[in-house]
């Protein structure tokens, strides 16, 4: 009988569980793991592909040097390592610890390295990281810190338990993002006493489900959300106690919201006022309401704007801290953290503040190709690929021949890892224990360690040991720490006795330095003792998530107080390969979880309150030459992140077309699989049409994930569908967050044929 091993998704933040059989080195078959504490046997036809990750033609198996001519060389690791810290240290001493910048540390489902590599991010004191949640989600993070006080206060949405949910900017069919996404919405759907609503340009596949669906025009969620505020105001079904309870400034609020032009924000928004007015009174007075929003609002003109505005939705009604609203969720181990505003720091030539510890992609390039003595001259990426991914792919291509030091850290050979001047290679994330940290659930959260499927290839490394061996030759950590490890071993034989915890705070306060290092000592001393040494660090974590939350995590069932409660979850997750409980919370710890110590929200953004009070349209003037507005990165059946490199995964859509209402089709001449010219006043590329009639005339779209050049059959490589980035331009941004607007794109098509065929003429 073939056994079935659980391991998990890596291609969205949801990492739902699986169940798979591995022959050959292949996953062959995959399925639900019903024993996964969240996703509980749910699967989307996306994974059935994942061993086009696994097994690809890209897979790297030794570090390559770049030679000269350009050309790379195999490198043994201790000379690739060596070499590397040498110049990392060279131009630190150099130039100052302000050349050095970090990229990536983790994708969807990798995120156990990333407590490595930011660690060693620390030790070489690397003051840059830039990552793929600093091109989506800071505008998000930085109305967070002035609402509730710290920018990693971040709300999840209670779908399940919700009368009246309210999607903006996001297609849970395609994108998932919600817990099992689409029976979900099916329930809702079904159900005649729960509403849907649904704020989006196209008619996806979440808004044909939907009650009512708000077609707004690109670009204007801003005025459409300011008007359902004043509606709401106007007639008075604000939640007076709540706001009394838990909130300042809303007076503030509700005088600028008394202000907005609410007939004249519905008209420019393009949709039909009685509508709008039945969408606020059923989303105000229902008994539980929650907001679920993405990228579709989040990377659209006055990015941040929409984010306060999104959230005034939920909390005006009393929406927060409550069953079916939206809540705050515990961390198991932070991905996102809080600038302090006393100690912020700002880009060299760009002059842009970090938020939540992050600095936005798309300013990495002109930071590189500045003239600035401290300009970026290092760059570490790891798990990621900004050539591809990163707004304005012209921008990274030119700037990245300009640095003293690129290095890489990946499985496969990416469009980056071609610039870099050292390849590490990464096992896969099936041939290593791994995790995700993207535990957003309340008021049960959980967590998944998963355990290797697979041996790694033959001279690849995983991360933790990658970074180890670099903060060993930067001469930041111990090669051995002899005396933890000799505790360690007692620990493993007289757990409860508390001896590590013990050993590990005395040598903290005896060697300071080794705080900014612990998880490497971690992994050195008690890692020895476990299944792998990577695994470590879940120990300190354990008693860290047990000292703040340790009421939510006794009633997940596990014994003990303090140090043993620590001690038995950290072997639950150990010994629980389907994931595990870590803690249940009730709704009223909602406001525990606050970053304000009085447990009161501020309501009053007073920048944003000014750029509402003087908000514009975008001028159709500003790109004459550009009549269409393109939405870049929609989300469909058969595309995800860059880590599917083979196009044959694709089951549909294989050419990522554009598409096109009918109506602009039949005015241009086009007709279906037509291949154009879409070109914006960044870039252009070619793509195939599809006529369309689910989006609004005026308005066009493109898949993300696509653009990746692979070889074919023959050994040649080919580009697989639109490289989207080839049309945004990175100047093209939120003024507060310098998010991208990926799905404001101005663009015009012509014909190819055509084209060609008047300049023969």
């Amino acid at each position: 009988m073939t056994n079935w091993h659980p391991t998990a998704c890596i291609l969205c933040s949801r990492n739902c569980g699986l169940l798979v059989q591995v022959e050959n080195g292949h996953l062959t078959k995959i399925r639900g793991d019903k024993k996964h504490p969240v996703s509980a046997g749910y699967i989307c036809q996306k994974a059935a592909q994942l061993d086009h990750y696994q097994n690809n033609a890209d897979r790297l198996t030794q570090p390559l040097k770049r030679q000269e001519d350009g050309s790379y060389q195999p490198i043994d690791w201790q000379t690739a390592i060596t070499e590397i810290a040498d110049q990392l240290l060279d131009l630190k001493q150099t130039y100052g610890k302000e050349c050095l910048a970090f990229y990536g540390g983790g994708g969807q489902g990798n995120h156990l390295g990333s407590i490595y590599s930011s660690t060693f991010r620390d030790a070489l004191e690397i003051p840059y990281y830039y990552s793929a949640l600093a091109q989506e989600k800071t505008g998000d993070f930085w109305v967070n810190g002035k609402l509730f006080g710290r920018q990693n206060c971040h709300t999840t949405e209670d779908i399940e338990q919700a009368d009246c949910v309210l999607f903006i900017g996001t297609n849970p069919w395609q994108a998932h993002g919600i817990r099992n996404a689409r029976p979900t919405l099916k329930q809702i759907a079904q159900d005649d006493q729960r509403t849907m609503i649904v704020i989006d340009p196209r008619r996806t596949e979440t808004a044909a489900l939907a009650d009512i669906h708000l077609q707004l025009l690109p670009g204007t969620d801003a005025f459409l959300l300011s008007a359902m505020l004043a509606i709401l105001v106007q007639e008075g079904w604000e939640d007076q106690p709540f706001l009394q309870a838990h909130t300042i400034g809303f007076a503030e609020v509700r005088k600028t919201l008394k202000t907005i032009p609410i007939a004249d924000h519905i008209e420019r928004a393009g949709v039909d006022a009685d509508q709008v007015y039945e969408a606020v009174r059923r989303f105000a007075t229902a008994k539980s309401a929650t907001v679920r929003v993405d990228l579709g609002l989040q990377q659209s003109l006055n990015s941040t704007l929409n984010s306060y505005l999104e959230k005034l939705l939920f909390l005006l009604t009393g929406n927060l801290g409550q069953p079916g609203g939206n809540n705050f969720h515990t961390f198991f181990l932070p991905w996102v953290g809080h600038s302090d505003a006393q100690a912020l720091r700002q880009t060299k030539a760009m002059g842009i503040t970090e938020i939540a510890q992050l600095f936005p992609p798309n300013v990495l390039p002109a930071e590189i190709e500045s003239d600035h003595p401290q300009r970026i001259r290092a760059l570490m990426v790891d798990s990621a690929n900004p050539v591809i991914s990163g707004a304005d792919t012209q921008a990274y291509q030119r700037a990245f021949p300009k640095l003293d030091l690129l290095v890489v850290v990946d499985v496969a050979m990416t469009e980056t890892a071609r610039y870099a001047d050292y390849i590490l290679p990464a096992a896969s994330q099936f041939e290593k224990w791994e995790a995700a940290f993207f535990n957003l659930e309340f008021p049960t959260n959980a967590f998944h360690l998963r355990k290797p499927l697979f041996v790694p290839l033959a001279n690849t490394l995983p991360e933790s040991e990658i970074y180890r061996r670099l903060a060993v030759a930067i001469g930041a950590i111990p090669e051995r720490y002899p005396f933890l490890e000799r505790v360690a071993r007692w620990h493993g034989r007289w757990p409860q006795l508390g001896l590590y915890r013990v050993a590990l705070v005395a040598a903290m306060a005896l060697q300071p330095k080794l705080r900014r290092t612990v998880a490497f000592a971690l992994q050195g001393s008690l890692g020895k003792t476990l299944p792998d040494e990577s695994t470590a660090p879940f120990w300190g974590v354990s008693q860290l998530y047990v000292q703040q939350h340790d009421e939510a995590v006794a009633r997940t069932g596990l014994p003990g107080r303090g140090g043993k409660l620590a001690e038995a979850l950290f072997q639950r997750i150990l010994h629980s390969h389907s994931g595990t409980p870590i803690s249940q919370h009730r709704y009223e710890d909602t406001w525990l979880l606050m970053g304000y110590k009085d447990r009161k929200v501020r309501l009053a953004i007073s920048e944003l309150l000014a750029e509402l009070r003087t908000l514009q349209p975008q001028s159709s003037h500003s790109w004459p030459e550009y009549p269409f507005m393109l939405i870049a990165g929609e989300r469909r059946k058969y595309n995800a992140n860059t880590i599917y490199r083979n196009p044959q995964w694709r089951q549909s859509d294989p050419e990522g077309v554009l598409k096109i209402h009918p109506i602009d089709a039949a005015a241009l001449d086009f007709a279906d699989g037509d291949s154009v010219l879409c070109e914006s006043p960044w870039g252009e590329l070619s793509v195939q049409v599809k006529l369309c009639d689910t989006l609004r005339p005026g308005v066009v779209s493109l898949p993300h994930g696509y653009g990746l050049d692979y070889p074919d059959a023959e050994g040649n490589r080919t580009r697989s569908g639109p490289l989207l980035n080839l049309l945004t331009g990175a100047q093209h941004c939120d003024t507060i967050s310098a998010t991208p607007f990926h799905k404001n794109v101005p663009v015009r098509l012509k014909s190819i044929e055509k084209a060609m065929t008047a300049s023969l003429k």
